[in-house]
């Protein structure tokens, strides 16, 4: 067994070789001046003062800060100027006493970032005011006692001249930063804090933090055997800007816990919460106290987590789910009524095969027992569909006799582009509707004439003319203006006559009966290069939602609407123009997507 030989001249303890080098590191690793100033107001707070106030104005034409608190003061200058890193607080907190955040004894020494003297007056409990003043970049402290009339209690604290880099700094800033570094000190203590901006004229009173979220409940305790660990976490709509605060005894440590790589990940990093953590037995970085020390206690924190992080990845899957049922209706309802009004554009006897035309109104509901399951994860997508509702399924009514329309807002010619023969009629009718989109059938007078191109009409008075074709091919614009009292609005039809039309064979449909607008619903399939399929015996709509076109439009809500009806206008085509050719089908589509994106709205 061998026994290494230990040299005793070789051993020994660390030491500072140069003092006022490592002060002056300490001091310069704070480099957030809001930050310096929360250390400051949290002195305040452990000194037990009830109201704090801070002050930022002007002097001799130098900007100054002030915090002053009725705090129980500063007993001896002498030993804080003198036992840097050796924090009373320390001692204090060994002895059983709680509701102390500071423990290095550095926190003045963060006045480096915020000016250039840091001058603090204070009574201690003989009596006697005294002042010292500390110099940036000075190892020198100076202590004096002070004359006043009155007894002064509490402590003042003066910073002067302050940073160029930090005069733009505002009371406001400062408002918002304190609600949150401090939100459950405030909470805890009652303090009262107020900030008075000399420079702005305004005045701010430091209110903790509220959050816009529903707090959670039934949430699982999170516990651990080296000390408390509490949180209050709140779901909301998701945000790049929701984050949840680290927090130790009441003060913040990090704005976000995803800064700690091991909670940078779902549901930390949704956006889905915000709220706070507060862990009693993390260790801090000194200096910035703005990090935690990777430790065992931070491993014991990590560890205790693991349950409500599994309980909040649940609740954000609920939420999503709900939130896609959401959208997911509500796109069905625009894209129906996008339809609707589309048709009442285009010629009736090519889109016949749709009763979508005479929707009155449509109810989008999640067929019942009704669910795909076409991807083989295991993951069930529901079905939507759309159901037509007349008059005889509305509960309301009063509504039906009282919600009457009202006066001429948007007009149109039904259809509004058409392609007919040479020597052929179409008949045209005019859609007068109110601002609720409610047609109006009465009071209207309408008045018909071709702007453009030859041919005639029937009549040129009523809701109703009809187009005679001349025995030559062109562009008709036909104009019907609609008159309400005094509005006056009008609307044009472009009638092409052509020696050439569409073969009768594209417009018939796979089935004799007209139908609905069918359902949708998704399958995730990435890496293959469908984007949507009609299942003709569900008569439903498969969306491929694994598909990088819909993952991109999916990042814009009006863009995965715009999408979606594009995919819909393809297979209502495909579906209903059978034994057209590919450019015909294509001429459709246009046409219908043109008229169907007016109306996504």
């Amino acid at each position: 067994m061998s026994h290494e030989s230990i040299d005793k001249d070789k051993m020994g303890k660390l030491k500072i070789g140069d003092d006022w080098n490592a002060i002056t590191i300490i001091a310069l690793s704070q480099t957030n001046p809001l930050k310096a100033i929360a250390e400051f107001v949290e002195n305040s707070i452990d000194a037990s003062a009830s109201h704090i106030t801070i002050i930022k104005g002007r002097q001799h034409g130098n900007l100054f800060l002030k915090v002053i608190d009725d705090g129980i003061g500063i007993d001896d200058f002498k030993y804080v100027a003198t036992h840097i890193g050796d924090s009373i607080k320390r001692q204090l907190k060994k002895s059983g006493i709680k509701g102390i955040q500071g423990e290095f004894g550095i926190g003045l020494l963060s006045f480096w970032t915020v000016g250039e003297e840091l001058v603090i007056t204070s009574t201690g409990k003989d009596g006697i005011c005294r002042r010292m003043k500390l110099v940036k970049n000075n190892p020198a402290y100076f202590i004096s006692e002070v004359k006043t009339l009155f007894q002064h209690t509490g402590t003042e604290l003066l910073i002067k001249p302050l940073l160029p880099g930090i005069r733009q700094l505002s009371g406001e800033k400062i408002q918002n930063y304190l609600a949150s570094e401090l939100r459950d000190r405030i909470s805890k203590t009652g303090v009262k804090i107020k900030i008075i901006d000399h420079i702005a004229r305004r005045e701010y009173n430091v209110e903790p933090r509220k959050f816009k979220g529903v707090l959670l409940h039934n949430l699982p305790g999170v516990k651990s055997p080296l000390g408390e660990i509490y949180y209050e976490l709140y779901l909301t709509e998701p945000s790049s800007e929701n984050q949840v605060g680290l927090y130790k005894s009441g003060t913040r440590v990090l704005p976000s816990i995803t800064e700690i790589e091991q909670f940078n990940c779902f549901p930390w990093a949704s956006g889905y919460l915000e709220g706070i953590i507060d862990v009693s037995f993390l260790q801090l970085t000194p200096g910035t106290r703005g990090g935690v020390i990777y430790d065992s206690a931070f491993e014991s924190f990590c560890f205790a987590m693991e349950g409500l992080t599994n309980a909040l990845s649940e609740k954000i899957a609920e939420q999503k789910q709900a939130e896609e049922e959401k959208v997911s209706r509500s796109i069905l309802q625009k894209i129906t009524k996008a339809l609707r009004e589309a048709l009442q554009l285009l010629p009736e006897k090519e889109y016949e095969w749709l009763s979508v035309r005479n929707f009155k109104r449509a109810e989008i509901i999640k067929k019942e027992g009704d669910f795909q399951n076409l991807s083989g994860s295991g993951e069930m997508e529901p079905v939507y569909v759309a159901r037509e509702v007349g008059d005889e399924d509305t509960d309301d009514q009063g509504e039906k006799i009282f919600n009457l329309p009202e006066e001429l807002y948007s007009v149109s010619i039904s259809p509004a582009s058409t392609v007919i023969g040479v020597g052929e009629t179409k008949k045209l009718k005019a859609i007068a509707k109110d601002k609720k989109g409610r047609i109006l059938d009465s009071g209207i007078g309408v008045f018909w004439k071709i702007l453009d191109g030859s041919g005639k009409l029937s009549t040129s008075e009523g809701l109703f003319t009809e187009y005679i074709a001349p025995e030559e091919p062109g562009i008709a614009r036909i104009e019907a203006e609609f008159h309400q009292n005094e509005i006056r609005l009008t609307a044009e039809s472009i009638i092409t006559v052509t020696k050439e039309l569409f073969n009768e064979g594209e417009r018939k449909v796979s089935s004799g009966e007209k139908r609905g607008l069918p359902g949708y619903t998704f399958q995730h399939a990435p890496g293959e290069l469908w984007r949507s399929r009609y299942d003709a015996d569900r008569y439903i709509i498969i969306i491929n939602n694994g598909h990088a076109d819909f993952i991109y439009a999916s990042k814009n809500q009006f863009r995965k609407l715009r999408y979606i009806a594009r995919l819909f206008a393809k297979e209502l085509v495909l579906e209903n123009f059978l034994e057209a050719n590919k450019e015909q089908l294509l001429e459709r589509m246009i046409e219908l997507e043109l008229y169907m994106e007016e109306n996504l709205k």
